[in-house]
């Protein structure tokens, strides 16, 4: 029965990788990355909520009263990793990608557990943190180092303005979600009910990038999105908000059972392989990016780092 949770782990971390490369082509279909995150978001905050009809969760929102303001904001991460995968996956490949968005997950929560903020139990600095940080650190280097190699032909050249732009995008995405799930956490303790505190989440996601693409339409920022073509779509587009709720769910339910640094490792350590074999065959009609010598030890260091850092 371990097993088979551990198992569990490895593979809701798979679904996020895939998530992110499946939106690729919800945006193809809609021609706005804020419409495509809106509908995802949407069809996530759907999925659970009928999940949490099903098992009789929804009566915890009557405790929201006593739930503090910002504990309701752990959905605000979402919007913004959702978007940053859709913007940075056809531009920097997926195993660059989710090695950015892990070397911001890493970092985040050692912040989080050093300085014992939002409510976690405060960490002392160990030697395994330390040399697990530098690997992660060394492997994220590695891999965007070698990145020029990989580049499909006729890639467009980015300044290197654009390319620290997105380099911060993707490190900023990624250090959102330990927030998220800290934050996730103290409503998830005041309402008792995992299922519902997604619920929750997902509904705030689902807002604000709504407000977010509203704004951005009536300033001319973004086109008006697209209904029609979603008809012509993939059926595997339809996935990424059947792999949001799916994970989100998962760890929820892993964590108080295998352990938060378990469940961590093992989620992460499942997005970085399944990044790299979507580079590597350009699934999800993504540009085939092969996995060359340094952007495998790149993923070894950030996977070691990674498990070093939770498990050590």
């Amino acid at each position: 029965m371990h097993t088979a949770l551990l198992a569990a782990a490895l593979l809701v971390g798979c679904l996020l990788a895939v998530q992110a490369s499946v939106n690729l082509q919800l945006n193809s279909a809609v021609g706005t990355p804020y419409g495509a995150s809106t509908i995802q978001l949407g069809v996530a905050t759907g999925l659970l909520t009928v999940l949490a009809l099903a098992a009789g969760a929804l009566g915890a929102l009557g405790r929201l009263p006593e739930v503090e303001a910002w504990q309701l904001l752990g959905g605000l991460a979402s919007p913004l990793y959702i978007t940053s995968g859709i913007l940075l996956f056809p531009r920097l490949g997926a195993l660059a990608a989710v090695g950015l968005f892990v070397t911001g997950q890493m970092f985040a929560s050692l912040t989080l557990d050093l300085f014992g903020l939002l409510g976690l139990e405060r960490q002392d600095l160990s030697a395994g943190i330390v040399l697990g940080a530098l690997a992660v650190l060394a492997g994220i280097v590695v891999i965007i180092r070698g990145m020029k190699a990989t580049a499909p032909p006729g890639a467009p050249r980015t300044s290197s303005a654009g390319r620290i732009g997105r380099l911060a995008l993707g490190v900023l995405a990624g250090a959102a979600l330990p927030v998220q799930g800290a934050v996730n956490a103290q409503l998830r303790a005041q309402l008792k009910e995992p299922i519902t505190v997604a619920v929750i989440s997902f509904a705030v996601a689902t807002f604000t990038i709504a407000v977010v693409l509203l704004v951005l339409y009536a300033t001319r920022r973004t086109p008006k999105p697209r209904i029609a073509p979603l008809k012509k779509m993939p059926w595997w587009g339809w996935l990424g908000g059947a792999c949001a709720a799916a994970y989100v769910t998962g760890t929820f339910l892993l964590m108080p059972t295998i352990g938060a640094a378990v469940t961590i490792a093992l989620t992460v350590t499942g997005q970085q392989l399944t990044s790299a074999l979507i580079d590597h065959k350009g699934l999800f009609k993504l540009p085939q990016r092969s996995l060359t010598r340094p952007r495998a030890l790149g993923l070894v260091l950030l996977i070691a780092g990674s498990l070093t850092i939770q498990l050590v």
